[in-house]
């Protein structure tokens, strides 16, 4: 008969969560309690955070955004920016630097508020400014400064120590300070107040972390700012003086810009003012010597045309100029970044884009080469961007000047032209005109110049700034952490989670048999019965069982067994397990009294020779037994004692205890004592050594028809029962069938829900019952 009990219906998910876990409901109910205090004690002591917003608009031409005509016009150096790039540069550590020595956040003031400190940025009477902040040593732990403020005097009290405002003192860790008053403060405090002084790369390190800039969708360029701060009044003031910062470099780098190229059209002005001043004087002192006063029509038609041919190529002249001077800027400059040279009179799209890119390029490397190594992958990939646009540029400065050099080469033959032509004028007309057409040119290119450097110094005007605010920083109301409802939801997933964790490691991570399923997973010998754990007293004689579960399994395992069946032949029952204390003497006393109980004449035999239990239990430990009738020295009737529990019921102990016990065992007595009981009994129940341990169970099994295999919860390893089918021992007995013992009720209280099939039926039976 195979008597597993294998649970066809799927149980719903709500009722498997039950049984698993309802069991150590107390366990969750500490656990979510001490979680629910444990969010409400961190709840009073966090400190609240505030989070600040700000939105501005980002001019890029890509995305619909640009200055007026009029605006670009006057400021021709005025470059197109992207919103990518431009979020990078807001989230640069440089900013945040120039942001926090503006705020004098590298020496914040503190209320001691007994348990945890808080900021004082906004009740503090005081705030300090350190002369040379950056000389501030990078520390951990800050040196704590308490001191008081006398109102009436304005003074700061520092150790005994009294300092006025607005002067510069040398303090005691060798900076130089200076107390000025606190233009922030809106409200005043009781609590003792204390400063630190913390390195502004720290600071600045902590803000760029916590700064979140991104654009509101990929089409527009409107970019929001927001920061977390437990002050919402410096969280506001964070985040307007980054966009000041922000607009103030972007006007810095185009007036660098603009005063590079203002120095190169200065030296080119210098140089043609003079060129222009010679010339004048040579037409002066030509025409007070030669006496050439006028010029003939022939003559002037002569200084338009080569007037015009002139200019052009002093203009190409001056592109050439430009060209060389961005080609020896690409070619003498390392990786650094810096201000490009000016493009001015290139009219070249594609040279000016990979300018202001190889531009970009460049001051990105510098923002990364201070925060980064030089290994830094990417670093190393600007690096090779910036690599790789120098030879465009020098491939397009190379091509433009080719095609300069060809209409220079054009112009210069037409000069040669016009000479043919001036020698059919009179000399000292020719003479007259080569001067004047070389002081023309001259002062058409001075003209061209002046005009290049007004246009350049409109530039320098800082009206036009980067961006445009739309909604100017503001904090939330509201804290945005913690947040109570948040926190207790947390600390009870927590508590929950733990809880589960807990149950289902302790069941997971244990290497002991805890389950039926667990069985039947590893073996298919079948499980023939479970019996309930029964808590025995300090009394080593056995005791009649009294639960009602354990006399009602004792019944299932003998009516499984056959027993109240009329053709039933198994008489003779092995009881063993696979090693010690798995329960099979409690076993096999109880069923044998079971057995007594229903009305059979029963015996039970003691055959752990080296640990006789039964015979403990029964006080039989002194009398004769099996070893003597082995050894001739007693006869059969002398080895039967009566229990003293119930008539029915007889034992058969070890008796006196011998060295070889295999020896005895064999020599043909066993066979007559186990015939003579059978004849005498209508059950014999053999108690023998545990398998595993003996190989004297296997002399038994030929004597037996039935072997019960105990197999004890939270006692036999899992992988002894995983080898219980290729177990050789274990296939020489006869029938062997499975006795899961020791079962418990799981969790903290007792409850219907145990670690066996059986068990949680007959306890919801029986609660049913009482």
């Amino acid at each position: 008969m195979n008597y597993n009990s294998k649970n066809s219906r799927e149980d719903s998910l709500f009722r498997v969560i039950i049984q698993t876990f309802l069991p150590f409901w107390p366990l969750f109910l500490i656990l979510i309690v001490g979680s629910l205090i444990s969010a409400w004690a961190y709840l009073r002591i966090a400190t609240p955070i505030y989070e600040a917003s700000a939105s501005i608009i980002i001019k890029d031409e890509q995305k619909g955004v640009d200055d007026s005509r009029i605006v670009e016009s006057m400021n021709p150096f005025e470059s197109k920016k992207i919103v990518e790039n431009e979020i990078e540069v807001l989230q640069s550590r440089d900013l945040m630097n120039s942001v926090v020595r503006s705020l004098y956040l590298y020496s914040p003031v503190q209320e001691d508020a007994g348990m945890k400190s808080k900021p004082a940025y906004t009740s503090s009477p005081i705030r300090i400014i350190v002369k040379e902040p950056e000389r501030i040593e990078i520390s951990n732990e800050p040196e704590k400064f308490s001191f008081n403020y006398d109102n009436e005097k304005e003074e700061v009290l520092i150790s005994g120590e009294r300092y006025g405002l607005d002067n510069w003192i040398e303090f005691s860790n060798g900076q130089t300070l200076m107390f000025v008053k606190n233009d922030r403060r809106n409200k005043s405090t009781s609590a003792s107040l204390y400063f630190n002084l913390v390195n502004p790369k720290i600071i600045s390190e902590g803000l760029v972390d916590g700064l979140d800039v991104k654009v509101t969708n990929k089409l527009s360029s409107v970019v929001n700012l927001s920061i977390k701060d437990p002050v919402p009044e410096r969280a506001e003031d964070i985040l307007d003086n980054l966009i000041k910062e922000y607009n103030r470099k972007i006007v810095e780098d185009r007036k660098e810009l603009a005063l590079n190229t203002l120095a190169f059209i200065e030296d080119r002005i210098e140089s043609v003012e003079k060129d222009l001043d010679q010339l004048e004087n040579n037409v002066e002192e030509y025409r007070s010597s030669a006496g050439a006063i006028n010029l003939s029509e022939q003559g002037r038609l002569y200084l338009q045309d080569v007037g015009e041919n002139d200019k052009q190529i002093t203009e190409l002249e001056l592109q050439l100029a430009v060209l060389n001077n961005v080609e020896n800027y690409v070619i003498s400059k390392g990786s650094t970044g810096g201000i490009v040279p000016s493009t001015l009179g290139i009219n070249d799209p594609i040279l000016s884009q990979l300018i202001e890119k190889l531009y970009n390029l460049e001051v990105e490397y510098e923002r990364l080469k201070r925060t980064t190594a030089e290994n830094n992958p990417i670093l190393t990939s600007i690096t090779n961007q910036i690599e790789k646009i120098r030879p465009g540029i020098l491939e397009n400065v190379n091509s433009q000047r080719q095609n300069l050099k060809s209409r220079l080469n054009n112009l210069n033959s037409n000069n040669q032209r016009f000479n043919s032509t001036l020698s059919n004028i009179p000399e000292k007309e020719r003479t007259l005109l080569e001067i004047t057409r070389r002081k023309t040119v001259k002062n058409d290119l001075f003209s061209y110049l002046l005009q290049k450097r007004e246009e350049t110094a409109l530039s320098n005007i800082p009206s036009n700034e980067n961006s445009t605010i739309v909604n100017k920083a503001e904090a939330s109301i509201s804290p945005v952490s913690p947040k109570p409802l948040f926190a207790y939801v947390v600390a009870f997933c927590v508590a929950v989670v733990t809880g589960i964790g807990f149950v289902k490691g302790r069941e997971v991570l244990s290497g002991a048999v805890l389950f039926r399923s667990e069985i039947e997973k590893y073996t298919d010998i079948p499980i023939i019965a479970e019996i309930f754990h029964v808590k025995t007293g300090k009394s080593k004689r056995f005791q009649k069982p009294q639960e009602f579960i354990l006399i009602e399994q004792l019944r299932q395992l003998g009516a499984r067994l056959g027993l109240y069946r009329r053709d039933f032949k198994q008489r003779r029952i092995l009881i063993t397990s696979g090693i010690s204390g798995e329960g099979k003497s409690f076993v096999s006393s109880n069923l044998a009294y079971s057995f007594a109980q229903s009305g059979k004449k029963v015996v039970l035999v003691d055959m752990d020779f080296r640990k006789p239990y039964v015979s403990e239990l029964f006080d039989l430990s002194a009398s004769k037994g099996i070893i003597g009738f082995l050894k001739n020295e007693i006869n059969y009737k002398d080895t039967i004692h009566p229990s003293g529990v119930h008539p029915n019921l007889s034992v058969v102990s070890t008796g006196a205890r011998g060295d070889d016990y295999s020896e005895i065992l064999l020599n043909g007595k066993l066979e007559i004592l186990m015939e003579a009981l059978s004849e005498d009994f209508e059950y014999v129940i053999l108690d023998s050594a545990p398998i595993n341990v003996l190989a004297e169970v296997n002399l038994l099994a030929e004597y037996s028809d039935k072997t019960l295999y105990v197999v004890r919860h939270g006692h036999t390893s899992k992988e002894a029962v995983k080898r219980l089918d290729e177990s050789t021992s274990l296939q020489s007995l006869k029938n062997v069938s499975i006795v899961f013992n020791g079962l418990k009720t799981r969790g903290m209280v007792k409850t219907d829900y145990g670690y066996g099939y059986d068990l949680k039926h007959m306890m919801n039976y029986t609660n049913q019952k009482s």
